[in-house]
């Protein structure tokens, strides 16, 4: 799909498939329209009825988590309809297409797609089939794009180094297999103006030599993050290959697991992060995870926020039809 099909005749957002293409005027835009919907742990939850009368479908062919819940939980706080659809207890399962399930729900009145599939490609074939009022969102796609995470990522470095240029960023671990390393350094943090962005990994698991252009590369852990501003970690991503040559366990960990000695060769007010799922005591210690430079629950809750902002911005037009 051409990026411009991402966007609509007024040169609106209708989909999000990517943030390739996205000028940082509008990826600052969705932090800051996110950012006002952030709240401390124990506060209310932001609600609105900006949503109200809209429907969203909740489409995961692969496992989700934290990424399922937050969607839902966004859609839900903007005053949408959510369904949730069970891939695996769907019609797939019999031999339905995919666009033959997004048509039945279309019929059903749907008017945002929330896609997860492990095949590249499938939210741009949705998103140039849909009806021309309905938007497509990828909650995830292969290994090559995560918009959402990408976005939470970038805004949670803002919210604690207050600016992303001039950052030394480290990127850890399965770089090769990793949709979220590809979404944040590559469009997010990059458009937000960072050029000291580095990839650390086994050679196995780099990416080819044509991806994260201008990206140090290093395959010692205490090279790549010495001197770094944010530390980001990665988990092997096991499902997307089979190589028996990846040091595994207890090996993968004593030669690129982020320990409390590891981090110290980072700045003294570096911070960590993770998109999760983790494996403590694989790619990261227990204690750095829980630890004071650890952001990682601030990722999962900044996650909500993200999408209520990327939804908002996507479905008001249809919104602002329907209350009429």
């Amino acid at each position: 799909m051409a990026l411009t099909q991402q966007r609509r005749a007024d040169g609106s957002l209708r989909h999000l498939l990517t943030l390739e293409g996205l000028t940082r005027d509008e990826i600052e835009s969705l932090l800051e329209r996110a950012q006002h919907h952030v709240r401390r742990l124990g506060e209310p939850a932001p609600h609105s009825s900006a949503l109200a009368g809209v429907t969203v479908a909740n489409m995961f062919t692969e496992p989700s988590t934290r990424t399922r819940v937050s969607f839902e939980l966004a859609a839900k706080r903007l005053g949408a309809d959510v369904v949730n659809l069970e891939v695996q207890l769907s019609s797939r399962v019999k031999g339905e297409s995919m666009l033959d399930t997004v048509f039945t729900l279309e019929a059903l009145h749907v008017d945002v797609f929330v896609l997860r599939d492990a095949e590249q490609g499938v939210p741009a074939m949705v998103a140039s089939h849909v009806a021309p009022h309905v938007s497509v969102l990828s909650a995830g796609e292969a290994h090559v794009s995560h918009p959402t995470q990408g976005l939470l990522d970038a805004l949670t470095v803002l919210q604690h180094k207050k600016r992303c240029d001039g950052l030394a960023i480290a990127i850890v671990g399965d770089i090769r297999h990793s949709r979220v390393a590809r979404s944040a350094a590559c469009h997010a943090l990059r458009t937000l103006g960072t050029t000291d962005i580095r990839i650390v990994a086994p050679e196995a698991l780099m990416p080819d030599p044509a991806e994260f252009e201008g990206c140090a590369r290093s395959t010692s852990i205490e090279t790549g993050i010495e001197g770094a501003d944010v530390v980001m970690m990665l988990r092997i991503q096991k499902e997307r290959f089979a190589n028996t040559t990846i040091p595994a366990g207890d090996d993968y960990f004593r030669e690129f697991g982020l320990t409390a000695a590891r981090l110290a060769k980072a700045r003294p007010d570096a911070i960590v992060m993770h998109p999760q799922p983790m494996n403590r005591g694989v790619e990261i210690d227990g204690a750095v995870a829980d630890g004071p430079r650890s952001v990682i629950r601030q990722q999962v809750t900044n996650g909500v926020a993200v999408r209520m902002a990327a939804l908002e911005i996507l479905a008001a037009p249809l919104a602002a039809r329907k209350a009429r």
